[in-house]
Order: C-alpha cells, then structure tokens, then sequence
C-alpha cells in the first residue's frame, strides 16, 4: 500500500499541491460521519454558555451582569454561532460545522509547512495532524477549541507569509495575522493576556533594532490584534468599568488551582453544584465529595450572596492568600496541571480510566520532541526564521498561561499545530536519519 501511494503522490504532485483542499477532504468526511454517530442532541457544560451568549447576541447584546450565566468566555464563538441560533438550526448541523473547522486547519497547517519543508514532507505532517485523535475529544461538542485550532492554523500561515520578505512593505497577509490574532484572543481570552505581554517586549526590540523590518511587522501585528479587541474591552469596560476585563471566571480557575489541600491536585469543581446534593459528575467517591464539602464550602458560602463579578473578585483574593500562603503547593498543582494538560491526569477525587493512556502515544512523542527541539533553537536562535521564533514565544506564553489556571488536555491540542510547524523546522535542519548499517 505505501509504494501505491507513494507513486500516486508523486505522479500528481503538481496538482495535488494546488488542490490541498481535495488532498485532505476524505478527512472532512470522516469527521462528518464520527460526530452524527457520537453527537448527543442536548447542550451540555460549556455549550449552554457558548449558546446563551449566542442568543444574547442575536438580540443585540453580549451580556448584563444580571445575568444568571457569567461572562465565562469573549464573543469569538458565539459570533461564529449567531447566525445558526437566529435561524433555529438544529443542534446536529452546528455540530457538523466542527468537522469543516477542523478539515480547514489541516489545509492551512499544509501551506505553512510547504514555505519550508518539501511537497511529501508536508504531507506527512499533515496527515500526522490529520489523524491526531485527541480532538475528538470535543469535536462533537459546541465548544470553543474546534474554531481556535483553526484559528491558530490560519494565524501561522498567514505569518509565515507575512515575514517571507525581509524589507518593509505591508502586505495583507500583515493585516490579516493581526485580525486572525485578536479574533483568536475573543475566541479564547488566554490569548489576549498573551497579546498584551508580547506588546511591550515587540516595542522594545522595534526601538533597539529599527533596521529589522520584522520587528517592525511584528509590532504592526500585535498592534493590530489589540485593536480588534478594542471594541469588546470597550464594552466590558462599560458593564463591569474594569480595564481590559476579558471574561469572568479567571478567579474561579486560580481559586482551585491554588487550593492548598494535599488531597487536591489544582482541577475545578463547579461551586453552582454546592448547592444540590450532587457535586461535580466526575467526582465519583463519596470521600470525593465529603472533602470538597468540608474544605470549600465556607468559601462558597462567603461568595454566594454576592454578584458574579463580586464573585470573581473575591474568589482571586482567596487564591492569592492561599498562593502567598502556600507557594510550595501552588507548584505542585502547576506540576500535575501539565499532567492534565498532556496525559489528562491527575483529576482530584477522580477513579483514574483506562481511556487516559490513549493520551500517551500523541501527546507524548510530542512532549519528548518539543524538548528536543528546544536545544537547537536556543543555540540557533539568530538562525530561525523570524515566523517560527515569533509563534514559539507566542504559544509557549499561551502554554505557561494554561499552567498557572485549571487546565485540561483540550488546551493543549488548540497549540499542536503550532508546534508541529516548529518541530518540523527543527528536525528538518538537524536530524539526519540513515536506516543502512555503516560499512565497516
């Protein structure tokens, strides 16, 4: 089978590489038939959020702090789900959308990997993208990450192109990485704290560095992306009068994150569930349940009274106490949240599952790769292309982020096609790899 492919790739190597759209579409429907086979016709957990706001917006506003629903995320998806809610689209088709996202990353992470890697190299990688399996996870599901993989996949290509010429035009290609970004950073609010560390450091190396006109362009696109984050801040800042207010739920991350107790490793329980018998659904041992009772639930009782926001104030207080407190734990959940980040474990109170190992394959090539390359791009660091310097800056910052608050392995797989681009840079200038024995 592989030298009928291989003849196949090379017979219509031209065609194919103008026509990634058709290379990749088996994958389209593929995921197609996994989510009608695996989709339940109910919201569940983060999908009655994304809806909500959806429907709020289908009447003219995001959100009012009276709301019984949070400000828990920015407007990137619910935006892209407005028009399917305004026409009463059944849930299925909405779900279906996922299957397109995610068709539409592996094409747009091809284009970027051919401006540096050969036609059948960036295939291959592609293909390895294409049947990464952890997101299917929540490509089933109305939820965020299906539209940010897409996103970042976009925002490489479009980098790549914008820093192919090394002299000062402007091209749209620059415009288009900026919106992609702040679109990215209404799409998941991590990305926006991302955006405004970055600021401050491209300003500086543009002022030491003014002969670089990628510094330049660099500092056009952060620029840019603020920018297209303007309008929504604006309007936080007139609900909440809160400078860049992103979204609500920060404090709720870093209070279980900082939780100090030994039997608690940093995962989140949702406080809405104190108040009926049953907590959180993952918690499966009555002990489980006991312990975050007795541990929380002054805590909860402190916030209960107060509004969302209040809540969200009080809850960060709360973390920093406890951070100050107890540094030497806040490390230890950071540690086990990279667990839950790359292997999905470990989860306080949880009964561990078997599915879990199916994290290992993927997820840890990926890991003992990424530290691989990491050597050779610090010692070649003024010899790496500017793209792929840029976006290791930016998506370690959004990994470092994912460390510090509640994580789980999803947040991890809207990075990977980033860091595929960069693993493949790597390899491909370093590695040598020869399968005959040496003649002695």
């Amino acid at each position: 089978m592989g030298p009928i492919i291989k003849m196949f790739i090379e017979k219509n190597r031209s065609s194919l590489t103008q026509n990634p759209y058709f290379l990749f579409f088996p994958f389209f429907f593929l995921y197609a038939i996994f989510i009608y086979l695996n989709s339940k016709n109910v919201l569940i957990e983060d999908e009655i959020r994304y809806v909500f706001f959806a429907k709020n917006l289908t009447h003219g506003y995001y959100w009012n702090p009276g709301d019984r629903i949070g400000l828990g995320n920015g407007p990137g998806y619910p935006i892209l789900l407005m028009p399917f809610v305004a026409l009463h689209v059944p849930l299925i088709y909405m779900k279906l959308l996922n299957a397109f996202l995610q068709y539409l990353s592996i094409i747009f992470l091809f284009k970027s990997l051919k401006e540096i890697v050969s036609f059948k190299k960036a295939y291959m990688i592609s293909l390895c993208w294409a049947c990464y399996y952890n997101v299917l996870d929540f490509i089933t599901l109305l939820y965020s990450e299906s539209l940010s993989i897409l996103l970042v996949s976009l925002l490489l290509f479009f980098l790549v192109k914008t820093f192919q010429q090394n002299d000062s035009s402007v091209n749209r290609y620059l415009y288009l990485s900026g919106i992609t970004m702040g679109y990215l950073a209404l799409t998941k609010v991590i990305f926006g704290y991302v955006i405004l560390f970055m600021l401050p450091g491209s300003i500086l190396f543009w002022f030491i560095k003014r002969r670089n006109f990628n510094y330049r362009k660099s500092l056009l696109v952060l620029s840019i992306a603020f920018a297209t984050t303007l309008p929504y801040l604006v309007y936080t800042y007139c609900l909440t009068h809160k400078m860049l207010y992103w979204a609500a739920n920060s404090g709720d991350n870093l209070y279980w994150m900082s939780s100090p107790y030994k039997d608690e490793y940093g995962s989140t329980f949702a406080f809405s569930n104190f108040e009926i018998e049953r907590l959180d659904p993952h918690v499966t041992s009555a002990f489980g349940k006991d312990s975050i009772k007795s541990h929380h639930q002054q805590d909860y009782d402190a916030i209960r009274k107060h509004d969302l926001m209040t809540q969200d104030s009080i809850l960060k207080k709360i973390a920093v106490n406890n951070i100050r407190s107890n540094p030497g734990k806040f490390l230890q959940n950071c540690i086990s949240n990279v667990g839950r980040i790359l292997f999905n474990y470990p989860y306080s109170y949880t009964f561990q599952k078997p599915s879990n190992l199916l994290r290992l394959p993927p997820n840890g090539i990926i890991a003992v790769l990424i530290l691989f390359s990491l050597v050779p791009t610090i010692i070649n660091w003024k010899e790496t292309i500017f793209p792929i310097r840029f976006m290791v800056i930016f998506i370690f910052l959004y990994l470092g982020g994912s460390v510090l608050g509640s994580a789980e392995t999803r947040m991890f797989t809207v990075a990977v096609p980033i860091l595929l681009f960069w693993i493949t840079f790597i390899v491909q200038r370093t590695v040598r790899v020869n399968l005959r024995f040496t003649k002695r």
